[in-house]
Formats: C-alpha cells, structure tokens, sequence
C-alpha cells in the first residue's frame, strides 16, 4: 500500500523565473493568476500546487506499486535494480535501459558492456545533481535521487512508440503520441478517436495501437483523482504497459501547435479546477 507525507512547504517557487522561462520560448507573459491556455495551467501548478501526492506519483521506482494496485501487475515493467551508485559491472542481461528516478530525458539504452560502463558516468552525474528547481518543478526535490534499470521494452534497435494521453477531470481527451525517440524526434496529436488535431507534417498518422481503448480506460483509472494529469504508455506485443505520470508535460514551454489547441486544453484544464474547486476536492486552485 502506497501512503503518502504531508504537503511540502511551498518554497523556493518565483513567479518572476517562471515569467522568464515561458517568455524565453512562447514570446509573450503567462497569465498566472487567471490561465487561459494549457501551457499557462502548466505554470501556475509550478508555483500553486503542492499536493503530496505528486513526488510520489513521479518516482520511476514507488509509482509502480500505487499503479500495480489500480490496474494489476502485468502493466508495470519489472525493476532490475534500483539505487544511487550502479555497480561496476551488470547482474541483468542486456539490453536495458537506465533512467533517472528522479528526473524527466535522463535515461539510456544499454545494449554491452561499453555502455554499460558510459550508464555509470551518467548515473553518477544524474543522481549527484537536483532536478527541476531552475523551472520551478517543485516536485522533482522531493524525490529521493538515485537510478534505475528495467529490461529493454523496444524492438531491435527502435525504442518503443510512447501514447502520453491528456487526463482531465478523470477523462482521457487526447493521445500525444511520439515517434522517432533517440533519433529526430517529433509527436502528433489525435483525440480519442484518433483523428489528428495538431498541425500537419510529413509523418503519415501512425496507426492507432490495438490496446487504445484499454489505455483510455486505465489513463481515466490512474487520472480521475487529479484535476489533470498525463499518462504514458506503451504497446508491447498488441498489450497496453504503463510508463510514467506527468504533471509538468513540457514544462509548460513546449508549444502546443495551432495555437487553438493550447487553448482548447486550457480550457479543459479550467473547466476542471472549477469542478474541483466547487466539490472542495482541490486546496491549491
């Protein structure tokens, strides 16, 4: 079972560098106090929202169990091994990944022993430095620092195909889904009947995975105690495996392209603060 601290204290959050960051990458101010668009929303949790939960639910390592207990085992990669210090030599097969259990784009496919021993550099470096305070992602401090290996889910060479879908209120409302990852890597959007809404490009639409609707419905499962959240999965071999759970995505300074889909989720994310505000469910609106 899977409890949860107190609320952190809200410190070290500053609504001029958060003002800074998203003007550096959308140009213009956030409106903090009364957000509008998703990218807003994402800025004003940073600086608004402390809900005790959240540390918890980011962990690679604890999240496993508090989502084992919503939707049973067989969705969760196993854990090789998880720590601060990897040791010198590997006592998993290969290949695997290592990830940061306390960050987000710290991670790395280990397929010999050459990279292994590249892995140990890099957990070293991830586990000996701080995540998040210089954008505000309070969250990412509260977890303890450290790594950990999981068998290698991908085909061949390919990392798998990530379907991060957008939870709010409790229902899924869009599936952002990232191709290319390692190499160029870009993502479309589509709704939940799979019908793009962001800008077109060159990629063709990817083909809807097979286990969709059983993602959706997990997503709603792992979401509906939150006013937003993303969850991320997988497919492996035609069957849905949980990855992660966001409460920043992007940072809040990835652009959301056209334009009226950042508003369109914003306003979802409105719609949702108001509801749980009403039903006195969220302390920090």
């Amino acid at each position: 079972m899977v409890s949860f601290p107190a609320p952190p204290t809200a410190v070290g959050s500053s609504a001029l560098r958060v003002q800074l960051t998203y003007w550096w990458r959308h140009r213009r101010l956030a409106r903090l106090s009364a957000p509008r668009l998703f990218t807003e929303w994402v800025q004003h949790r940073k600086l608004n929202d402390r809900d005790p939960r959240l540390p918890i639910l980011a962990d690679k390592v604890l999240v496993k169990d508090w989502v084992a207990e919503r939707l049973g085992p067989e969705w969760i990669t196993p854990t090789l091994w998880a720590g601060k210090v990897m040791p010198t030599r590997p006592d998993w097969p290969l290949p695997v990944i290592v990830k940061s259990r306390h960050g987000c784009n710290q991670n790395m496919v280990v397929r010999s022993l050459a990279d292994h021993r590249e892995a140990v550099r890099r957990a070293r470096r991830w586990a000996g430095r701080p995540y998040g305070a210089w954008l505000d992602e309070w969250l990412y401090g509260e977890i303890t620092r450290g790594v950990i290996v999981e068998p290698f889910i991908g085909t061949g060479e390919a990392l798998p195909i990530d379907y991060k879908i957008f939870v709010f209120a409790g229902v899924a409302r869009f599936v952002q889904v990232h191709l290319g990852r390692g190499e160029q890597h870009r993502w479309i959007v589509f709704d939940r009947a799979w019908k793009r809404v962001s800008l077109p490009t060159d990629d063709p639409d990817p083909v809807m995975p097979e286990s969709l609707e059983r993602m959706l419905a997990a997503a709603e499962e792992l979401g509906r105690e939150f006013p937003f959240v993303r969850v991320d999965f997988y497919e492996i071999d035609g069957a849905p495996r949980f990855g992660e759970l966001t409460f920043y995505p992007g940072s809040g300074l990835e652009p959301i392209q056209p334009m009226r889909l950042d508003l369109l989720m914003g306003l979802l994310w409105t719609a949702a603060a108001a509801d749980w505000l009403e039903r006195g469910m969220l302390v920090h609106a």
